[in-house]
């Protein structure tokens, strides 16, 4: 029974709000390392029809055919329980780590908000409790969330956007294998591709530096390491649409799209208090300029700069 790392991200290409990154880890057959087959009877795909297991696929098929209701169902059946403020859903205390600093002191967020948003939360825990029974207790997760003058910061440090990936890649790598019991069993890091690149292997070093990194395959379709000296076989795959491929990058998916949205439905909030008749945006390049344009002049008498609102890159 290895343990799955599904790796997933959220946010990379708008202009606007915060970029997401998350990791699930779940103990699967080794015959069946996708967790398709092992969960069919408590998990069910975008394209099935609704019958009482839990929708988990790609966060978009999900976002698409149900908004942020369906990723909440999904999200909340292994990681909530009763009804609680953002913060504490965020980060489970007063102990923030960084990002947390960096995200608290936005300028729209705010930690009061009550989730879940849609769902009722004690009825939709009892209908996923087959979900978490089939899984026996062998999940854990972590996540990062990037905000944009964080974010800004990066890419004025390393004049890359694809640095705030890396970096972001290798604090969950270090994280959640840290959390997995290191019984010996094979650990697989499954990886959706990061902004197109195919060579990680100085990524891969950096997240498991006792561990010295074989580069089995480096391509569009698939990029494959094989990582020895460790105290259990670790391999690392990226791949395009993994978040298809595999529960435990599909439920990274949808937590990471699950805290973007509400980290944008805060974001918008906040300026249509400020600017009447202000549309929504979801903050990608397009609609990002026509967002930006109108709440310059508020900006300006907030005192707020480019860098605190606008993603460089």
């Amino acid at each position: 029974m290895p343990w799955v790392v599904g790796i997933d991200e959220a946010g990379y290409g708008p202009n606007l709000g915060p970029l997401v990154q998350a990791a699930i880890a779940l103990r699967l057959p080794e015959s069946d390392p996708a967790g398709w087959d092992t969960l069919k009877s408590v998990v069910r795909r975008a394209h099935e029809k609704p019958d009482g297991r839990v929708l988990i696929d790609d966060s978009k098929k999900v976002y698409t055919r149900g908004g942020i209701e369906a990723l909440e169902r999904g999200v909340w059946a292994i990681s909530g329980a009763e009804p609680t403020r953002v913060h504490d859903y965020f980060w489970h205390g007063d102990e923030l780590p960084l990002w947390g600093e960096h995200l608290r002191a936005e300028f729209w967020f705010d930690g009061d908000d009550l989730l879940p948003l849609h769902i009722d939360a004690e009825t939709e825990w009892a209908v996923s409790e087959p979900l978490r029974t089939a899984l026996n207790g062998n999940w854990t997760g972590d996540y990062r969330i990037v905000p944009t003058l964080r974010f800004n910061q990066i890419v004025d440090g390393s004049g890359s956007k694809a640095t705030v990936l890396s970096c972001g890649l290798i604090d969950l790598i270090e994280s959640v294998t840290a959390a997995i019991p290191d019984d010996g069993e094979p650990l697989l890091i499954l990886c959706d591709k990061q902004g197109g690149r195919n060579f990680y292997s100085a990524i891969v070093q950096a997240s498991l530096p006792t561990g010295w990194v074989v580069t089995e395959r480096e391509g569009a379709a698939e990029s494959r390491y094989r990582v020895e000296n460790l105290s259990r076989p670790v391999t690392v795959v990226f791949r395009p649409r993994a978040d298809g491929d595999s529960v435990a990058v599909a439920l990274a998916s949808m937590l990471c799209k699950y805290l973007r949205e509400l980290c944008m439905r805060q974001f918008n909030r906040f300026w249509a208090a400020r600017v009447p008749g202000l549309a929504p945006t979801a903050g990608y390049p397009v609609d990002a300029k026509r967002f930006y344009a109108a709440i310059r002049p508020t900006m300006a008498r907030l005192g707020l700069t480019a860098d605190q609102v606008w993603r460089k890159k």
